[in-house]
Protein backbone atom coordinates (compact mmCIF):
# COMPACT_ATOMS: atom_id res chain seq x y z
CA UNK A 1 0.00 0.00 0.00
CA UNK A 2 1.21 3.45 -0.96
CA UNK A 3 1.52 6.07 1.89
CA UNK A 4 0.84 9.41 0.25
CA UNK A 5 1.96 12.46 1.73
CA UNK A 6 -0.63 14.24 3.85
CA UNK A 7 -1.64 17.85 1.77
CA UNK A 8 -4.45 20.36 2.43
CA UNK A 9 -7.81 19.38 0.71
CA UNK A 10 -9.70 21.68 -2.00
CA UNK A 11 -12.81 21.30 -3.50
CA UNK A 12 -13.62 21.81 -7.04
CA UNK A 13 -17.28 21.27 -7.16
CA UNK A 14 -18.37 17.55 -5.36
CA UNK A 15 -14.76 16.43 -6.37
CA UNK A 16 -11.97 16.75 -3.31
CA UNK A 17 -8.46 17.54 -4.25
CA UNK A 18 -5.92 16.23 -1.36
CA UNK A 19 -6.54 15.40 2.39
CA UNK A 20 -7.78 11.63 2.57
CA UNK A 21 -9.32 12.08 -0.48
CA UNK A 22 -8.82 9.57 -3.50
CA UNK A 23 -6.35 10.51 -6.29
CA UNK A 24 -8.25 12.06 -8.93
CA UNK A 25 -8.31 12.03 -12.55
CA UNK A 26 -8.35 15.17 -14.72
CA UNK A 27 -8.52 15.68 -18.05
CA UNK A 28 -8.98 18.76 -21.06
CA UNK A 29 -11.94 19.33 -23.81
CA UNK A 30 -10.15 19.72 -27.09
CA UNK A 31 -12.98 21.14 -28.64
CA UNK A 32 -14.15 24.81 -28.85
CA UNK A 33 -15.78 25.66 -25.74
CA UNK A 34 -18.04 27.76 -27.73
CA UNK A 35 -19.46 25.00 -29.20
CA UNK A 36 -21.78 24.07 -26.24
CA UNK A 37 -23.21 20.87 -27.66
CA UNK A 38 -20.08 19.13 -28.81
CA UNK A 39 -18.37 19.95 -25.41
CA UNK A 40 -20.69 18.72 -23.77
CA UNK A 41 -20.44 15.34 -25.50
CA UNK A 42 -17.15 14.97 -24.88
CA UNK A 43 -17.43 16.21 -21.15
CA UNK A 44 -20.18 12.84 -20.86
CA UNK A 45 -17.86 10.70 -22.51
CA UNK A 46 -14.70 11.65 -20.64
CA UNK A 47 -17.24 10.99 -17.51
CA UNK A 48 -17.80 7.72 -18.64
CA UNK A 49 -14.10 7.07 -19.26
CA UNK A 50 -13.50 7.63 -15.71
CA UNK A 51 -13.09 11.15 -15.56
CA UNK A 52 -13.33 13.12 -12.26
CA UNK A 53 -12.79 16.53 -13.07
CA UNK A 54 -12.57 18.54 -16.60
CA UNK A 55 -10.84 21.44 -17.84
CA UNK A 56 -12.10 24.32 -20.82
CA UNK A 57 -10.21 26.66 -22.79
CA UNK A 58 -11.57 30.07 -21.73
CA UNK A 59 -9.19 31.93 -24.35
CA UNK A 60 -12.30 34.48 -25.56
CA UNK A 61 -15.76 36.00 -24.74
CA UNK A 62 -17.75 32.91 -26.41
CA UNK A 63 -15.80 30.60 -24.55
CA UNK A 64 -16.95 32.21 -21.50
CA UNK A 65 -20.49 32.51 -22.98
CA UNK A 66 -20.35 28.73 -23.52
CA UNK A 67 -18.84 27.86 -19.91
CA UNK A 68 -22.07 29.78 -18.54
CA UNK A 69 -24.14 27.11 -21.02
CA UNK A 70 -22.48 24.13 -20.35
CA UNK A 71 -21.92 24.31 -16.33
CA UNK A 72 -25.42 23.74 -15.85
CA UNK A 73 -25.83 20.76 -18.12
CA UNK A 74 -22.10 18.96 -17.31
CA UNK A 75 -22.26 15.88 -15.13
CA UNK A 76 -18.52 16.83 -14.36
CA UNK A 77 -16.99 19.71 -12.66
CA UNK A 78 -15.02 22.46 -15.09
CA UNK A 79 -11.79 24.44 -14.38
CA UNK A 80 -11.66 26.94 -16.93
CA UNK A 81 -8.17 27.30 -18.29
CA UNK A 82 -7.13 30.85 -18.53
CA UNK A 83 -4.40 31.97 -21.21
CA UNK A 84 -3.51 35.60 -21.15
CA UNK A 85 -6.51 38.35 -20.17
CA UNK A 86 -7.52 38.21 -16.38
CA UNK A 87 -10.68 39.78 -17.50
CA UNK A 88 -11.68 35.99 -18.98
CA UNK A 89 -11.01 34.57 -15.52
CA UNK A 90 -13.10 36.82 -14.09
CA UNK A 91 -15.97 36.11 -16.81
CA UNK A 92 -15.41 32.16 -16.20
CA UNK A 93 -16.65 32.78 -12.47
CA UNK A 94 -19.17 35.07 -13.66
CA UNK A 95 -20.76 31.40 -15.83
CA UNK A 96 -20.35 29.93 -13.01
CA UNK A 97 -17.05 27.64 -13.11
CA UNK A 98 -15.89 25.15 -10.13
CA UNK A 99 -12.15 26.30 -10.37
CA UNK A 100 -9.29 28.19 -12.70
CA UNK A 101 -6.24 27.21 -13.99
CA UNK A 102 -3.95 30.52 -14.26
CA UNK A 103 -0.46 30.34 -15.52
CA UNK A 104 2.50 32.41 -13.83
CA UNK A 105 4.15 32.64 -17.24
CA UNK A 106 1.11 34.50 -18.99
CA UNK A 107 -0.66 36.35 -16.55
CA UNK A 108 2.13 38.45 -14.87
CA UNK A 109 1.41 41.66 -14.15
CA UNK A 110 0.64 41.09 -9.59
CA UNK A 111 -2.32 43.85 -9.51
CA UNK A 112 -4.59 41.71 -12.19
CA UNK A 113 -3.51 38.12 -10.47
CA UNK A 114 -4.60 40.15 -6.64
CA UNK A 115 -7.95 40.81 -8.56
CA UNK A 116 -8.20 37.39 -9.64
CA UNK A 117 -7.54 35.67 -6.64
CA UNK A 118 -9.49 38.08 -4.76
CA UNK A 119 -12.82 37.39 -6.79
CA UNK A 120 -11.83 33.48 -6.54
CA UNK A 121 -12.07 33.82 -2.86
CA UNK A 122 -14.86 35.68 -2.51
CA UNK A 123 -16.87 33.25 -4.29
CA UNK A 124 -15.29 30.30 -2.72
CA UNK A 125 -13.46 29.29 -5.95
CA UNK A 126 -9.90 27.45 -5.71
CA UNK A 127 -7.39 28.01 -8.40
CA UNK A 128 -4.55 25.81 -10.04
CA UNK A 129 -1.37 27.72 -10.02
CA UNK A 130 -0.09 25.52 -13.35
CA UNK A 131 3.68 25.94 -13.72
CA UNK A 132 4.95 24.80 -17.37
CA UNK A 133 8.40 24.71 -18.03
CA UNK A 134 7.75 25.83 -21.53
CA UNK A 135 5.96 29.46 -20.76
CA UNK A 136 8.39 30.06 -17.79
CA UNK A 137 8.88 33.88 -16.33
CA UNK A 138 12.22 35.02 -18.78
CA UNK A 139 13.05 35.97 -15.92
CA UNK A 140 13.28 32.84 -14.04
CA UNK A 141 14.52 31.55 -16.73
CA UNK A 142 17.71 34.18 -16.72
CA UNK A 143 17.80 33.77 -13.24
CA UNK A 144 18.75 30.06 -13.36
CA UNK A 145 20.07 29.59 -16.60
CA UNK A 146 17.32 27.58 -17.65
CA UNK A 147 14.13 25.78 -16.69
CA UNK A 148 15.33 23.66 -13.16
CA UNK A 149 13.32 22.61 -10.48
CA UNK A 150 14.54 25.65 -8.62
CA UNK A 151 12.53 27.85 -11.10
CA UNK A 152 9.82 26.01 -11.67
CA UNK A 153 9.25 25.83 -7.53
CA UNK A 154 10.15 29.72 -7.48
CA UNK A 155 7.36 30.15 -10.39
CA UNK A 156 4.61 28.62 -8.57
CA UNK A 157 5.78 30.29 -4.52
CA UNK A 158 5.40 33.41 -6.34
CA UNK A 159 2.47 33.07 -7.49
CA UNK A 160 1.23 31.80 -4.16
CA UNK A 161 2.60 35.06 -2.16
CA UNK A 162 0.51 37.05 -4.55
CA UNK A 163 -2.46 35.38 -3.51
CA UNK A 164 -1.48 35.07 0.43
CA UNK A 165 -1.47 38.87 -0.09
CA UNK A 166 -5.21 38.80 -0.13
CA UNK A 167 -6.17 36.11 2.00
CA UNK A 168 -6.50 33.22 -0.58
CA UNK A 169 -5.43 30.22 -0.39
CA UNK A 170 -7.90 27.83 -2.04
CA UNK A 171 -4.87 26.42 -4.33
CA UNK A 172 -3.32 23.29 -5.74
CA UNK A 173 -0.01 23.53 -7.69
CA UNK A 174 1.24 21.85 -10.73
CA UNK A 175 5.13 22.16 -12.18
CA UNK A 176 4.19 20.35 -15.23
CA UNK A 177 7.54 19.47 -17.94
CA UNK A 178 8.54 17.91 -20.54
CA UNK A 179 11.15 16.21 -19.64
CA UNK A 180 10.71 13.35 -17.35
CA UNK A 181 13.50 13.92 -14.96
CA UNK A 182 13.10 17.47 -14.54
CA UNK A 183 9.09 17.11 -14.12
CA UNK A 184 9.76 14.52 -11.57
CA UNK A 185 12.50 16.60 -9.58
CA UNK A 186 10.36 19.75 -9.94
CA UNK A 187 7.51 18.09 -8.39
CA UNK A 188 9.53 16.52 -5.54
CA UNK A 189 11.18 19.86 -4.52
CA UNK A 190 7.63 21.50 -4.08
CA UNK A 191 6.29 18.90 -2.40
CA UNK A 192 8.99 19.20 0.58
CA UNK A 193 8.23 22.93 0.24
CA UNK A 194 4.55 23.35 0.68
CA UNK A 195 1.48 21.35 2.03
CA UNK A 196 -1.01 21.95 -0.84
CA UNK A 197 -2.46 19.48 -3.03
CA UNK A 198 -0.66 18.67 -6.30
CA UNK A 199 -1.67 18.28 -9.63
CA UNK A 200 0.52 15.84 -11.44
CA UNK A 201 1.15 15.55 -15.28
CA UNK A 202 3.81 15.49 -18.11
CA UNK A 203 3.02 18.07 -20.44
CA UNK A 204 2.65 18.00 -24.07
CA UNK A 205 3.83 13.92 -23.80
CA UNK A 206 3.09 13.62 -27.37
CA UNK A 207 1.01 10.75 -29.36
CA UNK A 208 0.52 6.95 -28.32
CA UNK A 209 2.37 5.12 -27.64
CA UNK A 210 5.44 7.71 -27.04
CA UNK A 211 3.08 10.24 -25.26
CA UNK A 212 1.49 6.97 -22.63
CA UNK A 213 5.01 6.15 -21.95
CA UNK A 214 6.58 9.59 -20.94
CA UNK A 215 3.82 10.25 -18.72
CA UNK A 216 3.67 6.64 -16.94
CA UNK A 217 6.89 7.37 -16.16
CA UNK A 218 6.89 10.16 -14.83
CA UNK A 219 3.51 10.31 -12.89
CA UNK A 220 3.63 6.38 -11.74
CA UNK A 221 7.09 7.61 -10.12
CA UNK A 222 5.93 10.40 -8.30
CA UNK A 223 2.69 8.55 -7.07
CA UNK A 224 4.56 5.48 -6.16
CA UNK A 225 6.56 8.03 -3.52
CA UNK A 226 2.80 9.01 -2.21
CA UNK A 227 3.59 12.34 -4.00
CA UNK A 228 0.22 13.73 -5.86
CA UNK A 229 -2.97 14.23 -5.57
CA UNK A 230 -4.73 14.58 -8.99
CA UNK A 231 -3.33 13.94 -12.44
CA UNK A 232 -3.77 14.24 -15.97
CA UNK A 233 -1.89 12.46 -19.24
CA UNK A 234 -1.57 15.46 -21.70
CA UNK A 235 -1.18 13.15 -24.58
CA UNK A 236 -2.28 14.22 -28.19
CA UNK A 237 -5.22 12.04 -28.43
CA UNK A 238 -8.71 11.66 -27.92
CA UNK A 239 -9.07 12.96 -24.44
CA UNK A 240 -10.98 10.31 -23.29
CA UNK A 241 -8.06 7.92 -23.96
CA UNK A 242 -6.25 10.52 -21.34
CA UNK A 243 -9.46 9.37 -18.73
CA UNK A 244 -9.14 5.63 -19.26
CA UNK A 245 -5.02 5.50 -19.45
CA UNK A 246 -5.15 7.38 -15.95
CA UNK A 247 -7.72 4.86 -14.16
CA UNK A 248 -6.01 2.12 -15.36
CA UNK A 249 -2.69 3.34 -13.81
CA UNK A 250 -4.40 4.70 -10.13
CA UNK A 251 -6.17 1.01 -10.34
CA UNK A 252 -2.55 -0.98 -11.23
CA UNK A 253 -1.19 1.41 -8.61
CA UNK A 254 -4.16 0.26 -6.22
CA UNK A 255 -5.08 3.61 -5.44
CA UNK A 256 -8.54 3.11 -6.95
CA UNK A 257 -10.30 0.47 -6.61
CA UNK A 258 -11.61 -1.63 -10.39
CA UNK A 259 -15.43 -0.95 -11.32
CA UNK A 260 -17.86 -2.78 -13.28
CA UNK A 261 -21.01 -1.37 -13.35
CA UNK A 262 -20.45 2.56 -14.43
CA UNK A 263 -23.86 4.82 -13.61
CA UNK A 264 -23.47 8.41 -14.62
CA UNK A 265 -26.06 10.77 -14.19
CA UNK A 266 -26.81 14.36 -15.47
CA UNK A 267 -26.85 17.33 -13.00
CA UNK A 268 -30.37 18.90 -11.89
CA UNK A 269 -30.69 21.53 -14.43
CA UNK A 270 -33.73 23.57 -15.28
CA UNK A 271 -34.88 21.15 -17.59
CA UNK A 272 -34.35 18.21 -15.15
CA UNK A 273 -37.92 15.95 -15.45
CA UNK A 274 -37.16 13.48 -12.45
CA UNK A 275 -35.25 13.41 -9.01
CA UNK A 276 -32.07 11.96 -11.04
CA UNK A 277 -30.31 11.66 -7.08
CA UNK A 278 -33.22 9.22 -6.23
CA UNK A 279 -33.48 7.57 -9.86
CA UNK A 280 -29.57 7.34 -9.84
CA UNK A 281 -29.52 5.63 -5.94
CA UNK A 282 -32.49 2.84 -7.11
CA UNK A 283 -30.94 1.98 -10.18
CA UNK A 284 -27.22 1.56 -8.88
CA UNK A 285 -29.11 -0.12 -5.76
CA UNK A 286 -30.78 -2.96 -7.91
CA UNK A 287 -27.70 -3.29 -10.45
CA UNK A 288 -25.43 -3.81 -8.02
CA UNK A 289 -24.00 -7.50 -7.63
CA UNK A 290 -25.77 -8.52 -11.19
CA UNK A 291 -22.30 -8.77 -12.72
CA UNK A 292 -23.41 -6.29 -15.69
CA UNK A 293 -20.26 -4.17 -16.90
CA UNK A 294 -22.12 -1.81 -18.49
CA UNK A 295 -22.10 2.25 -18.65
CA UNK A 296 -25.81 3.15 -17.92
CA UNK A 297 -27.10 6.69 -18.17
CA UNK A 298 -29.54 8.54 -16.03
CA UNK A 299 -30.45 11.76 -17.34
CA UNK A 300 -33.14 14.24 -16.39
CA UNK A 301 -34.61 15.47 -19.33
CA UNK A 302 -35.16 13.86 -22.94
CA UNK A 303 -33.98 17.29 -24.22
CA UNK A 304 -30.33 16.71 -23.99
CA UNK A 305 -29.96 13.32 -22.41
CA UNK A 306 -29.78 10.72 -25.67
CA UNK A 307 -27.43 12.86 -27.39
CA UNK A 308 -25.35 13.93 -24.21
CA UNK A 309 -25.15 10.62 -23.14
CA UNK A 310 -24.60 8.56 -26.32
CA UNK A 311 -21.74 7.16 -25.94
CA UNK A 312 -23.38 5.58 -22.83
CA UNK A 313 -24.19 1.74 -23.64
CA UNK A 314 -27.66 1.82 -22.22
CA UNK A 315 -29.76 5.04 -20.48
CA UNK A 316 -33.19 6.51 -19.57
CA UNK A 317 -34.14 9.89 -20.07
CA UNK A 318 -37.73 11.36 -18.87
CA UNK A 319 -39.72 13.44 -20.31
CA UNK A 320 -43.67 14.35 -19.97
CA UNK A 321 -44.29 11.71 -17.33
CA UNK A 322 -42.91 8.62 -19.11
CA UNK A 323 -39.12 7.00 -19.55
CA UNK A 324 -37.38 7.29 -22.74
CA UNK A 325 -34.89 4.28 -22.95
CA UNK A 326 -31.94 4.82 -25.15
CA UNK A 327 -29.41 2.35 -26.17
CA UNK A 328 -26.26 3.97 -27.18
CA UNK A 329 -27.68 7.66 -28.35
CA UNK A 330 -30.74 5.49 -30.13
CA UNK A 331 -34.14 5.40 -28.19
CA UNK A 332 -35.52 2.15 -28.03
CA UNK A 333 -39.10 2.17 -25.66
CA UNK A 334 -40.44 4.11 -24.10
CA UNK A 335 -41.87 3.80 -20.49
CA UNK A 336 -43.99 4.74 -18.16
CA UNK A 337 -42.00 7.30 -15.36
CA UNK A 338 -42.65 5.19 -12.43
CA UNK A 339 -41.29 1.92 -14.51
CA UNK A 340 -38.15 3.73 -15.49
CA UNK A 341 -35.45 1.61 -13.02
CA UNK A 342 -37.62 -1.76 -14.06
CA UNK A 343 -36.88 -1.16 -17.46
CA UNK A 344 -33.39 -0.38 -17.10
CA UNK A 345 -32.71 -3.27 -15.17
CA UNK A 346 -34.88 -5.72 -17.85
CA UNK A 347 -32.58 -3.87 -20.86
CA UNK A 348 -29.24 -4.16 -19.02
CA UNK A 349 -29.62 -7.84 -18.76
CA UNK A 350 -30.74 -8.02 -22.50
CA UNK A 351 -28.17 -6.27 -23.27
CA UNK A 352 -26.15 -8.78 -21.42
CA UNK A 353 -27.42 -11.76 -23.16
CA UNK A 354 -28.53 -10.34 -26.94
CA UNK A 355 -25.80 -7.25 -27.15
CA UNK A 356 -25.71 -4.13 -27.99
CA UNK A 357 -26.60 -4.03 -31.95
CA UNK A 358 -29.37 -6.80 -31.26
CA UNK A 359 -30.87 -4.59 -28.77
CA UNK A 360 -31.07 -1.56 -31.33
CA UNK A 361 -32.42 -4.00 -33.89
CA UNK A 362 -35.60 -3.93 -31.87
CA UNK A 363 -36.01 -0.83 -31.25
CA UNK A 364 -40.16 0.16 -31.22
CA UNK A 365 -40.44 2.06 -34.21
CA UNK A 366 -42.55 4.84 -32.27
CA UNK A 367 -39.94 5.26 -29.89
CA UNK A 368 -38.22 7.90 -31.21
CA UNK A 369 -40.95 9.92 -32.38
CA UNK A 370 -42.43 10.04 -29.01
CA UNK A 371 -39.17 11.20 -27.71
CA UNK A 372 -38.98 13.83 -30.38
CA UNK A 373 -42.67 14.84 -30.01
CA UNK A 374 -41.56 14.92 -26.00
CA UNK A 375 -38.71 17.16 -26.54
CA UNK A 376 -40.65 19.50 -29.12
CA UNK A 377 -43.11 19.73 -26.00
CA UNK A 378 -40.75 20.53 -23.16
CA UNK A 379 -38.72 23.16 -24.99
CA UNK A 380 -42.61 24.73 -26.20
CA UNK A 381 -43.42 24.73 -22.05
CA UNK A 382 -39.66 25.39 -20.54
CA UNK A 383 -38.33 27.79 -23.60
CA UNK A 384 -35.18 27.23 -25.30
CA UNK A 385 -32.84 28.82 -22.55
CA UNK A 386 -34.22 26.83 -19.56
CA UNK A 387 -31.27 27.12 -17.25
CA UNK A 388 -31.26 31.03 -17.71
CA UNK A 389 -28.20 31.06 -19.29
CA UNK A 390 -28.48 34.57 -20.85
CA UNK A 391 -28.66 36.27 -17.50
CA UNK A 392 -25.25 35.36 -16.93
CA UNK A 393 -23.44 36.27 -20.43
CA UNK A 394 -24.99 39.55 -20.11
CA UNK A 395 -22.84 40.06 -16.90
CA UNK A 396 -20.10 38.73 -18.98
CA UNK A 397 -20.27 41.05 -21.37
CA UNK A 398 -20.39 43.46 -18.82
CA UNK A 399 -17.54 42.26 -17.15
CA UNK A 400 -15.59 42.45 -20.70
CA UNK A 401 -16.16 45.26 -21.84
CA UNK A 402 -16.55 47.24 -18.35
Amino acid sequence: MIKRKKTRQVKVGKVAVGGDAQVSIQSMTTTKTSDVEATLQQIYALRGAGCDIVRCTCNEVEAAEGLAQIIPRSPLPIVADIHFQYKLALAAMEAGVHALRLNPGNIRKPEQIKIVASEARDRGIPICIGVNDGSLDPALYEKYGGATPEALVESALKELHYFEDVGFDDVKISVKASNIRLMVESYRLLSETVDYPLHLGVTEAGPMPNGLIKSVAGIATLLNEGIGDTIRFSLTADPVEEAKAARVLLEALELRERTGLDLIACPSCGRTEIDVIDVAAKAQKALEGKNIPLQIAIMGCVVNGPGEAREADLGIAAGRGKGHLFVKGTVVRVVPESEMVQALIDEAQAIMEEGIEARIAKADVNAAKEAEQARDELIQIQGVDANKSSDKIDKIHDLIEG
